[in-house]
């Protein structure tokens, strides 16, 4: 081949190559523009302006008591005689100025689900209201009336009382789809700002925040403030997969909402009946901590521990003991002592189900007929039994340090105490709350009963109690 040849074919085959090259490149920047557009969308404009009409500003009126002297209650009927030393001083504090009633408003959010005007919100939107009036997109105001509440998962099912046409719903979506990281925007009215909606992603699943016994909330970085509680927080496809909740106080990018898989279950049942029906079985359970699942003989910390059984419960009944560690129920995994309450919940009255549970190193099976779980069930289940130190304990509810007076979150508060008993020998006292049980601290019932059960009878039991300020040891031992 001549030389003009080869130089002919070497400028072609350069030209070639260059295409080829710029054929490429440009397929390369066309998947990364698609990619771009599916990963971070270049606006929400469509998305709010399709879940926006359906929702709704929350309004409501409540009455609230004002004491009228609060010092009164704190001095007897009987101070306040001029005659006795200070008793111009009691005088003044003993005025029996009567209490008075105001009304007090607060706003919330929520979003409608049907044509006929559900809607759901948050349960402390609406708590304690006497009047509920609804703000649609559209200007129009209505009342509504509560259907049925959930104080355990702070949801609500409300209902406008009027008849539409065309009324906007939101769909729920399926919130176990969603993974950390995926787009969400959250709609609703916070500091009384109507529609306003911000968007972000979903930072965590399965968050634990102390609110309660079935806590499994979706986490997001979409800006949520007060007065968005109830309002919806929205996938990409316009699907409700969280009801906007919970703040931290104080953080940025930290809010918390209910999964629409747990607000799908509860708001069915309140629609239905207006309440809500929960399983029960009979424990008192606990985390098991890596130290915990060396000695009982397990490769790695996972399930449920048994801290007690109630007697004459499912549990008892099925054989179930305390020690023992549930790792699955009816066919789930039970990863932490979080899962069971939830799944146990969910879980239809009267079903019997398979629990695995690992007691001497060794997994076996029993099965487990469930209950109704009922007030005096959880009165069952979260205090113990007067036993031979001659006390009634139970856990640390909000109801009991608001009584208490007491910012006290873990141990165990002594309810009751027998005349004549160890405990009453010892000086413990009703109220007083326990922290330590043989220099091992104790969170909750469950861990209480735990380290009790781990000392045996005619051994000293030490104690660290609170009372008050004051923290002391008390020891007495078990008959």
């Amino acid at each position: 081949m001549s030389r003009s040849r080869l130089a002919q074919f070497g400028i072609s085959g350069f030209i070639s190559l260059l295409m080829l090259l710029s054929l490429a490149t440009q397929g390369c920047s066309e998947n990364k523009a698609q990619t771009q557009v599916v990963g971070f969308p270049q606006s929400f404009a469509d998305l709010a302006e399709k879940v926006k009409p359906a929702v709704v500003n929350i309004s409501t009126t409540s009455t609230v008591t004002i004491p009228g002297n609060p010092f009164r209650h704190f001095f007897g009927p009987d101070q306040g005689d001029q005659n006795e030393p200070f008793g111009d001083f009691f005088k003044h504090f003993n005025d029996q100025t009567p209490d008075r009633k105001m009304k007090q408003q607060s706003l919330g959010s929520g979003f409608i689900i049907n044509k006929d005007g559900y809607i759901i919100t948050n349960n402390h939107v609406v708590d304690n209201a006497d009047e509920i009036k609804v703000k649609l997109s559209d200007g129009r105001e209505f009342k509504a009336k509560v259907i049925g509440r959930d104080s355990k998962t702070d949801l609500a099912l409300i209902k406008i009382s009027s008849t539409f046409e065309n009324l906007p719903v939101l769909a729920l979506g399926d919130s176990e789809k969603m993974r950390v990281g995926d787009w969400v925007i959250a709609v609703g009215n916070p500091f009384g700002l109507e529609q306003t909606v911000t968007q972000g992603i979903i930072s965590a699943t399965g968050r634990t925040i102390g609110s309660g016994p079935y806590d499994n909330f979706l986490q997001t970085d979409a800006p949520i403030n007060p007065g968005n509680s109830g309002g919806p927080l929205v996938n990409l496809k316009g699907e409700v997969i969280g009801i906007n909740t919970a703040i931290v106080p104080g953080g940025q990018g930290i809010g918390f909402a209910i999964p629409s898989a747990l607000a799908k279950t509860i708001t069915t049942q309140l629609k239905e009946t207006g309440k809500v029906v929960r399983g029960w079985i009979g424990v008192a359970i606990q985390t098991v901590t890596p130290e915990l699942a060396q000695s009982f003989g397990m490769k790695e910390a996972k399930g449920a521990l048994v801290g007690d059984v109630v007697k004459g419960g499912p549990a008892e009944k099925a054989g179930i003991r305390t020690g023992d560690v549930i790792v699955s129920f009816d066919g789930k995994n039970v990863k932490t002592s979080n899962d069971l309450p939830r799944l146990v919940a969910e879980t239809a009255v009267g079903k019997s189900v398979d629990i695995a549970v690992i007691r001497e190193g060794k997994e076996m099976h029993v099965s487990v007929k469930v209950e109704e779980l009922t007030e005096e069930k959880i009165a069952a289940q979260s205090s113990a039994p007067v036993e031979s130190l001659g006390m009634k304990v139970g856990d640390i509810t909000p109801q009991i340090r608001q009584q208490l007076g007491t910012t006290e979150k873990t141990g165990v508060v002594v309810m009751n105490v027998e005349q004549g008993s160890l405990a009453d020998e010892a000086g413990i006292q009703q109220g007083d709350v326990i922290k330590q049980v043989n220099r091992k601290d104790v969170g909750n019932l469950a861990e209480y009963n735990a380290a009790l059960g781990r000392s045996g009878k005619g051994q000293p039991v030490l104690l660290l109690v609170k009372r008050g300020k004051q923290t002391f040891f008390v020891t007495m031992e078990r008959q």
